[in-house]
């Protein structure tokens, strides 16, 4: 009498664990349509594998529209934990640095190698030497440079013996007709000479410069730190607000998620969804087992 009492709730239990194990497993397996006798077998392939590209469709959508949107990226980018951690970030970076004692060669050995170093140095300081040049040649420079050498030497007779009888006066008139000349000479030796004497400058500034310790930038310079965090900030700021709903187009999230679902193989898809849901997946199983078991037990009452 036990024994049969017993068997209704046992049997239903079994049922309910194994329906819904299967059902579970239906749910994946078989990855491809299975055949027999040339006929197509139904409930092949699985539900999620036959169904992948409408999947994949919805799921792109759904997390562009509601996860990854403007809204959402916008409000996450600019919150005040995030922007507090990144300026947290450029003071420990500025802190640090302002204790480095190796070269900004060094420091950017660490990112680029050798011949890239030299190659963007030598690309600035050549873009540099160009923009320079062109405004040395077509400037009137020469024309500052005569008056000031005209006035300069008149200073220095005024102030010598012969401005006692009065020199500076008769070189006045000598003066006005020198210094175009002069002022056309120097406009010409830049003209012609501009390249190279931009050239020299800017190399040995380069040099320098790329050999010249992290600290220097950085130690004693509180101030001007302080305000490129605040453009650094204020640049982060515009590019979120102005520039990200245009980023978020170019990206399109919805097709890059799509597109990579369909990708992968339901072997990659399988093991993720099962790992992230085994818990749950498990208990309707178990749901299965309860419930089949209950109607066992209403089954011996009636």
């Amino acid at each position: 009498m036990i024994t049969t009492t017993l068997f209704a709730p046992i049997l239903g239990g079994a049922i309910g664990y194994v329906t819904n194990d299967i059902a579970i497993r239906m749910l994946f397996r078989p990855h491809k349509p299975k055949y027999l006798f040339g006929m197509h077998v139904p409930f092949t392939p699985g539900i999620i594998p036959k169904e992948k590209g409408r999947i994949a469709c919805a799921m792109g959508e759904a997390i562009s529209e509601n996860l990854m949107n403007k809204e959402v990226l916008e409000r996450t980018l600019l919150s005040d934990d995030l922007l507090s951690k990144i300026s947290a970030t450029i003071d420990n970076f500025c802190e640090k640095q302002s204790r480095n004692g190796e070269t900004i060669r060094c420091f950017c050995k660490k990112f680029l190698s050798d011949d890239e170093i030299e190659r963007i140095t030598n690309s600035a300081a050549g873009e540099f030497e160009r923009l320079l040049a062109d405004k040395l040649s077509h400037s009137a420079f020469g024309d500052d440079i005569a008056h000031l050498a005209i006035n300069h030497a008149i200073g220095k007779v005024s102030d010598g013996v012969l401005g006692i009888f009065g020199a500076d006066k008769f070189l006045s008139p000598v003066a006005a007709i020198a210094e175009p000349l002069l002022a056309k000479e120097i406009n010409k030796m830049l003209q012609n000479n501009s390249q190279d004497i931009i050239h020299k400058l800017v190399s040995e500034q380069s040099d320098e410069f790329i050999n010249t310790p992290m600290s220097t930038f950085f130690s004693g310079h509180e101030e001007q730190i302080q305000q490129v965090k605040d453009i650094v900030l204020s640049v982060y700021h515009i590019v979120i607000i102005d520039h990200l709903p245009r980023m978020l187009a170019a990206l399109d999230i919805s097709h890059m998620i799509e597109q990579r679902i369909n990708e992968m193989d339901m072997n990659e898809i399988e093991p993720i969804i099962l790992q992230v849901m085994a818990k749950e997946l498990k208990a309707i199983v178990w749901f299965g087992a309860g419930l089949g078991a209950l109607i066992g037990c209403v089954n011996i009452l009636f």
